[in-house]
């Protein structure tokens, strides 16, 4: 088959965005490597597939697949490309607009510098949630919440803080996070017999009480230069462990995200940047 699509990044987190809206788009998990592979294919982080909500109130729906061809809850960074994709595509004209994912139902603003601002929902920290079994573990409690200790082998253990922002997160936090062992300390925590689906390993390093630095190492994708969702579930985990404001800038190798957070269960709200980076087609 023949397949238009769009190539888009979003603080250097990136996707192949394909449009069916109009027609139905069936790939089976080698398509989707294929498209996601960055030498024989398209190459990217993810893979966005647009289609029309069945529901009413609700503009359109996407589904989100990793380079490996999984499907996934969530992704904040695509969210934003989501909204540059539709609106230059001629698919709406709306500056907001409500989309359906996996889990969730989003509320985005385009904002007169063309950033998006995303309406992530609340943080969920019901470890059911995640899974995460935490039986057996005695957590340190900081703040108003808790670090668990994660055994990694080799009488190493780190302490990490869970929630979900859609998707599962354990996030812990370095002095330093250029230096940090995110490549070999992420495919351990990922994959940890804890987290029954896996689990995004944050690295979080706090620059002041309103900026942070983050590298994210991603379920089934590896390190990629940013995550929003990641960014989301570090300023919360920050903010309930009382090291951070409520608006806090997120450097990530990608480019800087802000996040805000009024606590309970209020909404985390993620803006950043999005842009399409080239058109094209391919033979799959």
């Amino acid at each position: 088959m023949r397949l238009r699509f769009t190539k888009m990044q979003g603080a250097g987190n990136d996707f192949v965005m394909l449009d069916a809206t109009r027609a139905p788009i069936e790939l089976s998990a080698e398509q989707l490597r294929r498209l996601g592979d960055r030498r024989f294919g398209v190459g990217a982080d993810q893979i966005l597939l647009v289609e029309p909500s069945p529901r009413p109130g609700v503009d359109f729906r996407y589904r989100i697949f990793n380079n490996t061809g999984d499907e996934v809850e969530h992704c904040g960074n695509g969210a934003r490309c989501f909204v540059h994709f539709v609106r230059d595509r001629g698919l709406t004209r709306s500056d907001k607009l409500r989309v359906e994912t996996m889990n969730r139902v989003l509320e985005l603003k385009l904002q007169p510098d063309g950033r998006v601002a995303v309406d992530m929902q609340a943080p969920v920290f019901d470890h059911a949630a995640l899974p995460f079994d935490a039986s057996g573990l005695a957590p340190r409690t900081v703040g108003q919440f808790e670090l668990w200790p994660l055994p990694l082998g080799e009488r190493r253990a780190v302490e990490v803080a869970v929630l979900s922002m859609g998707n599962p997160h354990a996030v812990q936090r370095v002095e330093d996070v250029a230096a940090a062992p995110v490549v070999e300390l992420g495919a351990l925590i990922e994959s940890h017999p804890r987290f029954a689906r896996k689990v995004n390993a944050g690295f979080m390093q706090l620059l002041s009480r309103k900026e942070i630095a983050l590298r994210v190492y991603e379920r089934h994708a590896g390190e990629t230069l940013s995550c929003g969702t990641g960014a989301c579930a570090a300023v919360v985990a920050g903010i309930r462990l009382g090291w951070l404001e409520p608006r806090v800038d997120v450097q990530t190798r990608g480019g800087l995200l802000t996040v805000e957070w009024g606590g309970g269960d209020a909404s985390v709200i993620m803006t950043g940047p999005a842009q399409t980076v080239y058109e094209g087609e391919i033979e799959l």
